[in-house]
């Protein structure tokens, strides 16, 4: 879609050049939704793709993604050999709806930034204790936990002119085993319920529940709960009025798909640890 209210285009080099931010600009990375409806108050973009951020870093603290990285370059990552938590990668990349030309043009920074509750690398980031990795407009940068930094459709912890530089994901997470469940309402749709488990070596436990919640919701355990005590922590960690409701899910549904998925995580795990 044009956006006929747009004036000027800023294309910095650098991050000395990316000058000041004022009501009507927009930051341009991918673009595949700030083009995909109109943007009235947009006056002025300032295009990321020049900066020519490297897409990932693979080191022995783990991964880091650029914001700027598309997810068909993400999904065509080749894993170090230890990391068994990869397979969440494909997985959640194949999350999205969307087609091939889109997969080279979106971008993990926008999808999070977006937090929508069926981004899907908002899900793989949250569950592989991801963090956000924040450039402030005047030169500081703080870090945020991707749990943290989305708090709702459509809302972000991004304050006026910063930008989201990286997403870090640490090695520790990335050798954890998983466990990976999604539904739709229908078999090409938008996730309506997407659920990822991880087991550390030690025992430790994390379920993170996304798309059928309105923000990522992460739980932490000492060691795999039984069902009555997941079903319990489940309860009081998501209220009802803290599950989505759109045209891909009713509420009670998603609460109990949430449920039923969180509690074959479990035993899928259980059972290969034993």
């Amino acid at each position: 879609m044009d956006l006929n209210t747009v004036t000027e285009v800023l294309r910095p080099r650098a991050r000395a050049e990316l000058g000041g931010f004022d009501a009507g600009d927009a930051f341009l990375a991918g673009g595949t939704f700030l083009f995909s409806e109109p943007q009235p108050a947009v006056r002025r973009l300032i295009d990321l793709t020049d900066l020519d951020w490297a897409p990932l870093l693979a080191g022995e603290a783990g991964l880091t993604i650029s914001a700027t990285c598309t997810i068909a370059q993400l999904h065509a990552f080749e894993p170090p050999s230890g990391w068994s938590a990869a397979p969440l990668i494909p997985q959640c990349c194949r999350a999205f709806l969307a087609s091939f030309k889109i997969w080279n043009m979106a971008t993990v920074g926008g999808n999070i930034c977006l937090a929508l509750p069926a981004g899907p690398m908002i899900s793989l980031c949250a569950a592989l204790d991801g963090t956000c990795l924040v450039w402030s407009p005047d030169g500081q940068e703080r870090r945020v936990k991707v749990a943290d930094f989305v708090h709702g459709p459509r809302e972000n912890a991004l304050e006026a002119g910063e930008i989201l530089r990286a997403i870090e994901l640490p090695v520790e997470a990335l050798m954890r085993r998983v466990a990976f469940r999604r539904c739709s309402l229908t078999s090409h749709g938008r996730s309506g319920v997407l659920v990822i488990g991880t087991l550390a070596r030690d025992g430790g436990f994390a379920l993170t529940v996304t798309a059928s919640t309105r923000r990522p919701v992460r739980l932490d355990f000492s060691a795999l709960p039984d069902r009555a005590a997941l079903a319990e922590r489940l309860a009081r960690a998501i209220p009802d009025a803290l599950y989505y409701d759109d045209i891909h899910g009713r509420p009670d549904w998603r609460r109990h798909m949430t449920g039923l998925f969180a509690q074959e995580i479990c035993a899928e795990l259980a059972e290969g640890a034993a």
